[in-house]
């Protein structure tokens, strides 16, 4: 069974369909434009470290990553991955030129070694099975690929631990609520921040999954951070 038949990603696929016509304004508005700095500094992460050839945005949603990679690499296939078939039509107009492929983060419809690099934009911590969902990065990368996360982790300095809890239980869900009258998405999205991984922990995950470098940038007092996982040379 994979991702997209299973309860909870058929759950969480409808949750995005749902909220993809406001989750731009959502984005913009809940993290005061932050959101924007952060994808940027995550593709030039990608892009410092990949080599050329394809790149991937896995979990792309309304493909914001997708148009950055899209810009910068203009003579690269660029490819943006989601399990949502509207987020993926919600964006389609800010990288036109990039495939979009409506697929499985568990069971990728790629073939091995097909991408230089791949980056995820809050997207890995929805997946129903992690550690699958860190090999299928890993299968589709080439040797010396790059595979760039940006998430919001479950923070570990108790300075960050109050903070993230006092904005996910009491801004997020009310301001994504008013804004898009979803108020069991944005429910559900605090409480997948609250239960995923720490960067340690993630760190692990990546190099159990088959990732030979890892290393963690923290963003804005640790709310946010990007992880750069490297393959291997051949």
């Amino acid at each position: 069974m994979n991702e997209t038949t299973r309860p909870h990603g058929a759950t969480v696929r409808a949750m995005f369909d749902r909220i993809a016509p406001t989750y731009d304004v959502l984005n913009r508005v809940m993290s005061a434009g932050t959101d924007q700095i952060w994808r940027r500094k995550a593709v030039r992460a990608l892009l410092e470290r990949a080599p050329r050839g394809a790149l991937l945005d896995l979990c792309a949603g309304t493909l914001d990553l997708t148009a950055l990679l899209d810009r910068a690499r203009p003579e690269a296939r660029v490819v943006a991955c989601d399990f949502a078939a509207d987020m993926l039509e919600r964006g389609k107009h800010k990288a036109p030129r990039a495939e979009r492929v409506v697929g499985d983060a568990l069971d990728l419809p790629f073939s091995a070694g097909e991408f230089a690099g791949a980056i995820c934009g809050f997207g890995m911590r929805n997946l129903a099975d992690l550690p699958r969902g860190i090999q299928e990065v890993r299968r589709v990368l080439v040797p010396g690929g790059v595979f760039v996360t940006l998430e919001f982790f479950r923070p570990e300095r108790t300075v960050t631990r109050a903070f993230h809890a006092a904005y996910a239980e009491h801004v997020m869900p009310r301001v994504g609520a008013l804004l898009s009258g979803d108020k069991q998405a944005y429910s559900y999205l605090v409480r997948s921040m609250k239960q995923f991984a720490s960067t340690s922990e993630y760190e692990a995950a990546l190099i159990q999954g088959g990732f030979s470098k890892v290393h963690t940038v923290g963003l804005t007092l640790g709310i946010a951070a990007i992880v750069v996982a490297e393959v291997a040379p051949a």
